[in-house]
């Protein structure tokens, strides 16, 4: 019986994708972001392109900004998740300006917004982006007595914590929150610690996450996404930013791009074509967050075993 990784292997051979030459160390460098979805789609990428092309692959670490740029000088050839609209300014610099990156096209499809485990929704009829604005049900997340609820709006230097700062200003609940701003793994610790008690929690969401692995959450009702009502203005573009901003209604629809350096066209056109044809179930993030998290596996671990067992995945990107 052929084993996995070989049937693979096999596969990108039958249809012209190994490179012939030997190649040399660190062909190409793989951005990582700091959440642990994209981490363990990195490291299924690497193993992917270093068993059926022949490429020396190394993984680096990066913010979204750096790893763009580092797309850009040619440095870094990968990012494996961005979120759009979220990073749409950095799409645009570089993929519809400089055009020294490529974006895939076979996006996942994403939601974001405030979310409370549904026990919050049945006990305290908390339901509405409205219900944000009212003291008296809000005072469940008054975590240290002080008077003022707590609300998690995301991590620092998260585009989306920015304009969760300026939803919040929208709606008006601002003035009846402590809009808290730290890292993503501590907010997911003390929702689990949360869950466990029994206790409420209210927070930044986003789905595909193992959050909605692991826990039943429901995402706060709002008014449905209207263009009209969202004028996004970056702090690095204008001191008064907040104040000239609004972002009235519902996140659009988010969508998950892999996106890589345009580079990499020209120097390994069979990983473009793998690239170009890559599609990530939804679910998988979901269960990749998971795994690395709570499950506390290795990416590389994880990323070996999720290759095995996937194989059908991994051959639809080698043979499109």
């Amino acid at each position: 019986m052929i084993k996995s990784t070989t049937r693979l292997a096999l596969a990108a051979s039958a249809f012209g994708f190994v490179s012939v030459s030997t190649a040399s160390a660190a062909d190409l460098v793989l951005g990582v972001p700091n959440w642990p979805a994209a981490s363990a789609t990195a490291n299924v990428l690497k193993v992917v392109i270093e068993e059926n092309f022949g490429l020396d692959v190394e993984l680096q670490n990066g913010t979204n900004p750096i790893i763009f740029e580092a797309m850009d000088q040619g440095s870094m050839h990968l990012h494996p998740e961005v979120w759009m609209p979220n990073q749409q300014n950095l799409h645009d610099r570089y993929v519809k300006d400089n055009k020294t990156v490529v974006m895939n096209t076979n996006p996942v499809q994403a939601e974001q917004g405030m979310c409370v485990p549904s026990y919050v929704v049945e006990q305290y009829d908390i339901r509405s982006i409205e219900d944000l604005t009212d003291p008296e049900k809000m005072a469940i997340f008054d975590k240290d007595g002080n008077g003022t609820p707590e609300i998690w709006i995301g991590a620092p230097g998260w585009a989306s914590t920015i304009i969760e700062r300026i939803r919040a200003k929208s709606y008006g609940y601002d003035q009846v929150l402590d809009l808290q701003e730290y890292d993503g793994t501590v907010a997911w610790g003390a929702l689990g610690a949360a869950v466990e008690a029994g206790e409420p929690w209210l927070g930044f969401c986003y789905d595909p996450h193992f959050i909605f692995v692991a826990y039943d959450l429901t995402f706060l009702e709002e008014p449905a996404h209207d263009p009209d009502t969202w004028n996004i203005v970056q702090p690095t573009d204008d001191p008064a930013w907040l104040e000239v901003s609004e972002a009235s209604t519902a996140w659009k629809g988010a969508t998950l791009h892999l996106h890589y350096a345009a580079n990499i066209r020209e120097n390994f056109p069979e990983v473009a074509a793998m690239l170009d044809a890559y599609k990530m179930p939804s679910e998988a993030l979901s269960e990749m967050g998971y795994a690395l998290t709570l499950q506390d596996m290795d990416p590389a671990v994880f990323a070996r075993q999720w290759v095995d067992e996937n194989e059908d995945v991994v051959l639809s990107w080698l043979t499109q």
